[in-house]
């Protein structure tokens, strides 16, 4: 893949550990593919294994909350992360940005050179992620009132548990248009990237959580996500890396 040529041609020769080690790692759904590039990333250059487990911000946030053995939490918002430090659920001073993501209005085969007209014209069905769970929800909500827009579409919103589920939704045919993460419609026509005024910014944090704490492999994968390799990946799927 291109994502994992670019980076692989950053690393740099290592040796790996003589003990390799697990960590279980919660990621917000609108990163699914670029985490699954850097845990491969992650198994070669370490030789320690990241077992993905994939959902909204808001929901993984809850299994953390209920002791699930995740030792690093990647978020689609800053929120969660910060809020697990203060309730003692991550390592305090371990949060950072990893990725600040954008939001795009997605509907196939439709013209969307103007958002904001094709949002006004005529359609069924508009998919959103739950904004109560999901962040890139949130965003499409904001964009929604910040555009006037939101009492006319209501009536027609559909809602994803997640951003994959909401992709789905428009890729099946259950909804004509759709607001999803820039970088899982990245290189398709039929798109329009949201201008980043019209909602708050999409500023993905990362998290050391208690349970990984001990964890050689949880302190790995913090350590390897800022590094040029993965920032490689990371920039390359369409986010930014402050």
């Amino acid at each position: 893949m291109p994502r994992l040529l670019l980076a692989t041609a950053l690393l740099t020769a290592t040796a790996l550990p003589t003990f390799a080690d697990n960590v279980h790692v919660a990621v917000a759904a609108n990163f699914t593919a670029v985490a699954e590039d850097l845990a491969a990333l992650f198994k070669e250059q370490t030789g320690h294994t990241a077992q993905l487990s994939f959902g909204a911000t808001g929901q993984l946030y809850a299994q953390i909350s209920q002791a699930a053995p995740f030792g690093v939490f990647l978020a689609a918002d800053r929120t969660r992360p910060e809020k697990a430090i203060d309730e003692g659920l991550a390592v305090d001073g371990s949060f950072f940005v990893y990725a600040e993501g954008r939001l795009a209005l997605y509907g196939p085969g439709r013209d969307l050179s103007d958002g904001a007209a094709a949002l006004s014209g005529p359609f069924q069905k508009l998919a959103i992620a739950d904004p109560a769970s999901a962040p890139y929800g949130q965003a499409a909500v904001e964009t929604l009132t910040a555009l006037g827009l939101y009492a006319l579409v209501e009536p027609k919103l559909v809602q994803g548990e997640t951003i994959s589920q909401t992709l789905q939704f428009i890729v099946s045919g259950n909804a004509e248009l759709g607001f999803v993460a820039a970088s899982q419609v990245q290189g398709q026509n039929d798109q329009w990237l949201v201008p980043a005024d019209l909602h708050a910014p999409i500023a993905q944090g990362a998290v050391l959580l208690e349970a990984g704490a001990d964890n050689p492999a949880a302190l790995a994968f913090v350590d390897f996500l800022k590094s040029d390799a993965a920032v490689a990946v990371i920039e390359a799927a369409g986010y930014s890396v402050p």
